[in-house]
C-alpha cells in the first residue's frame, strides 16, 4: 500500500498527465510495435536508427504546449521494446545521441518541461529486443528465426545488471524524477515455445529497493510483477473506483489507438469524448493520461494537436473540478458525474435535459449553484417544498419555477432550474457550494 506524504500528494492532484511516446518507431510511422509486428531484425531496424532526426522537435514548444493544455505531469518514453535510448547512455551504443540528432534528447525534454512546473515520469521498458542478452520470447521480433535464437540463448543476469544501470543513470544524471513508469510484466504468457517474464526476471525487488534509495519520494507504477504500485490500466475505463486506502491510479488512454506516431491511424477520439473520459475517471479518484505520438520530424499532428488544445481550452475554465478533485459519495443523475474538491460538488452533465434536473438526496444541502463556465447562477429548490398543484403566489420566480411540476417528488431532492439553450462546451459543469453540516 503506498502512503501519501506531503511530497507526494501532486500525482493525485494533478489528475491530467501527458504521456509521449517518441522514437525510432516514429519513423516507420505504423505502430510502436512494429519491429515485432513484422518480425524485423535488428539488422534491418537500423534504417530508422540511421534516418532519426527530429529536426523540427522544439522542446521548449512541447513543454509550453503541454502546459496550456492542461497538462500537469508528463511521462517520456526513454526506451521502448525496442531498445533504443533517448538519451546519453554509457550502457550502450544504441542511443539518441549515435544518430543524425546527436544530442541528449531526454535532457533536452525534462529541462523543458520542468521550466513550465509540469512533473516529470520516465517510461522504461523491461523488454529489449535489441540486447543480445534479451532472451527470446514469443512477443520478441526473432520468435520464429531459429537461427538468432540458437545463436542468442540469452543470459538475463547480463541483462538485470544492464537494466539496474541505466535505471540508475535516469535517475542520478536528471534531478528529481517524480514517476517511473516501467512496461511491463507477463510472467503468465506461455507460447509453448518460450514463456512471459516477471519480477525474478527483472530483479524486481532489487531494483524498486535501489530506486527508493535513490529517490524516496518517486512514484512507480504496478508492472514490475510485485502487486503494488500506481495501477495503470491501458485503452480502458474502470467501472467504478477503488477502495479508500489503496494504491493511486491512473488510466492511460491514446487519441487514435496507437501510442507512437501512427500515420495511416485516422481512428482519433473527439475531445469531447476525452473530456468525458477524464471526468469520469477522476469521478472514480484516478488520473487520466492521455498519449501523443510525435512524427519523426518532431512535431505532433495537426489533428492531435486541435484535440488537447480543445480540451486544454474547456479545462481553463473547468479546471476546479478536476485538479484536487475526486469521487463524491452523492449518486449524479443519469448522463453525468460528479467529481468534488472540499465543499464544492461539480455536477458534469453529459446530455442537456429540458429545463430542470433532480438531484437526489441534495434537498437542504445546496447553499449556492451556478455554471461553471461563466459563472451564472442557477437557481434551484428543494423538491420538499414543491406542492403538486400550483397556487396563485406574488413571488413569480416559485410561479416560474414549479410550472408543470404535479408529480409526488422525492423530498431528499434538489431541482435545479436550467436554461433551456446548453452552453457551448464539450461538457457543461455546474458548481454546488454544499452547506456545512451541523455537528
Amino acid at each position: 500500500m503506498t502512503t501519501i506524504n506531503t511530497e507526494r500528494k501532486w500525482f493525485s492532484e494533478s489528475r491530467y498527465g501527458l504521456f509521449i511516446h517518441f522514437g525510432l518507431y516514429s519513423v516507420a510511422a505504423r505502430h510502436e510495435w512494429v519491429q515485432t509486428l513484422e518480425e524485423i531484425s535488428v539488422p534491418d531496424y537500423k534504417k530508422y536508427f540511421d534516418h532519426f532526426n527530429p529536426d523540427l522537435l522544439d522542446a521548449t514548444q512541447w513543454a509550453k504546449k503541454a502546459k496550456e493544455d492542461g497538462f500537469k505531469y508528463v511521462i517520456i518514453t526513454a526506451k521502448h521494446h525496442d531498445g533504443f535510448c533517448l538519451w546519453d547512455t554509457n550502457e550502450t551504443d544504441y542511443k539518441v545521441t549515435n544518430t543524425p540528432f546527436g544530442r541528449d534528447l531526454l535532457a533536452e525534454l525534462i529541462q523543458a518541461f520542468r521550466t513550465e512546473g509540469l512533473r516529470i515520469g520516465i517510461y522504461y521498458s523491461l523488454l529489449d529486443w535489441h540486447h543480445p542478452d534479451f532472451l527470446v520470447d514469443g512477443y520478441h521480433p526473432m520468435r520464429q528465426n531459429s537461427s538468432y535464437i540458437n545463436e542468442h540463448p540469452g543470459n538475463m543476469d547480463n541483462y538485470r545488471s544492464y537494466m539496474s544501470t541505466q535505471i540508475k543513470e535516469l535517475l542520478t544524471q536528471y534531478g528529481t524524477i517524480d514517476y517511473l513508469w516501467f512496461d511491463f510484466s507477463y510472467k503468465s504468457r506461455n507460447w509453448g515455445t518460450s514463456v512471459g517474464k516477471g519480477a525474478e526476471d527483472w530483479g524486481s525487488e532489487q531494483l524498486e529497493k535501489m530506486i527508493y534509495d535513490i529517490q524516496p519520494n518517486i512514484f512507480i507504477n504496478d508492472r514490475l510483477d510485485l502487486q503494488r504500485g500506481v495501477q495503470t490500466p491501458e485503452q480502458f475505463a474502470r467501472s467504478k473506483g477503488m477502495d479508500e486506502g489503496d494504491d493511486v491510479w491512473e488510466t492511460v488512454q491514446t487519441l487514435n489507438n496507437s501510442w507512437g506516431y501512427d500515420r495511416d491511424n485516422l481512428n482519433f477520439k473527439s475531445s469531447e469524448l476525452v473530456v468525458k473520459q477524464l471526468v469520469d475517471t477522476v469521478s472514480k479518484g484516478g488520473n487520466f493520461t492521455m498519449n501523443i505520438g510525435p512524427n519523426a520530424r518532431g512535431l505532433w499532428d495537426d489533428t492531435s494537436d486541435t484535440i488537447l488544445a480543445e480540451v486544454g481550452d474547456w479545462l481553463s475554465r473547468h479546471g476546479e473540478a478536476i485538479y484536487g478533485a475526486t469521487g463524491s459519495q452523492y449518486t449524479p443523475p443519469i448522463n453525468g458525474c460528479y467529481t468534488q474538491k472540499g465543499n464544492k460538488l461539480f455536477l458534469h452533465i453529459f446530455s442537456w435535459p429540458y429545463r430542470t434536473l433532480l438531484l437526489p438526496a441534495l434537498g437542504g444541502k445546496v447553499s449556492f449553484a451556478r455554471l461553471l463556465n461563466d459563472g451564472s447562477e442557477i437557481r434551484f429548490s428543494d423538491t420538499k417544498n414543491l406542492g403538486g398543484e400550483r397556487e396563485a403566489t406574488t413571488n413569480l420566480y416559485k410561479e416560474i419555477m414549479e410550472v408543470h411540476v404535479k408529480e409526488a417528488l422525492d423530498p431528499t431532492m434538489l431541482m435545479l432550474n436550467l436554461p433551456i439553450r446548453e452552453p457551448k462546451e464539450l461538457v457543461s459543469v455546474i458548481e454546488l457550494t454544499l452547506k456545512e453540516e451541523k455537528k
